[in-house]
């Protein structure tokens, strides 16, 4: 099954050419690698054109700032893979897992695999309680809405067979698209699996561009998804 992961990038300058060299290195052979620069105005957009020889690439250069979710559903339109997986262009989730996270859909017994950075595997940084208890408030209210259990639904590692993102129309063009994908796939009865994964957060100074202002938009997008199309 061919993989598509799909990056978005914005101001990733210390890190995106680290990231694509570990996707293009990351043990699965049959992948296309989608790279969405969301109008950088750091050396991003300049590192990312390095690599535009590279066959294996496409790429999707924004004219404007639109937000991580408007970068996720322009992967998805022009990805050809059998699986979509989506890699933020920091350090924080590792490549080299993938192959760890698809493992369920390649066995034929899911749909949906979410990377959880607390199923307890690997290393984890410990760091920002709030987030932590943020996130787990997030994702039980997700879970009482759709009736799943999952551990962390904020997760960047969603692993989803093409087929059933597809399937779907999804609007967010900010950070909300995070539960609207995991409403609409539980609502269309997709198989969803858990796979521990390890986490390396980091700091503000160090980039990290979600706030708890993006945790109370997502308490709004459960309800909006939950109740309406």
């Amino acid at each position: 099954m061919k993989l598509s992961v799909i990056i978005p990038c914005y101001n990733e300058e210390k890190t995106i050419d680290v990231i694509l060299d570990k996707v293009i290195k990351n043990n699965y052979t049959d992948k296309e690698i989608i790279v969405i620069d969301d109008y950088s105005t750091d050396n991003s957009r300049k590192i990312i054109e390095k690599y535009k020889e590279n066959k294996i690439f496409k790429f999707i250069f924004n004219q404007k700032n639109r937000g991580k979710g408007f970068c996720i559903r322009a992967g998805i339109k022009i990805a050809d893979g059998d699986i979509i997986i989506i890699q933020d262009a920091d350090l924080e989730y590792d490549p080299s897992e993938h192959i760890r996270v698809i493992q369920p859909i390649l066995d034929g017994k899911a749909d949906v695999v979410y990377g959880s950075r607390f199923r307890g595997y690997g290393v984890s940084r410990t760091i920002y309680f709030w987030h932590r208890i943020g996130n787990f408030l997030i994702t039980n209210l997700c879970n009482i809405f759709t009736n799943l259990n999952l551990t962390d639904v904020e997760t960047c590692f969603k692993a989803i067979k093409l087929e059933k993102i597809k399937n779907i129309q999804l609007k967010e063009n900010g950070f909300g698209i995070e539960p609207e994908i995991t409403i609409k796939l539980a609502k269309n009865k997709c198989r969803f699996y858990e796979v521990g994964i390890s986490y390396y957060g980091r700091e503000y100074s160090e980039g990290k561009k979600i706030t708890w202002i993006d945790g109370i938009k997502a308490i709004f997008y459960i309800f909006r998804y939950s109740f309406f199309k």
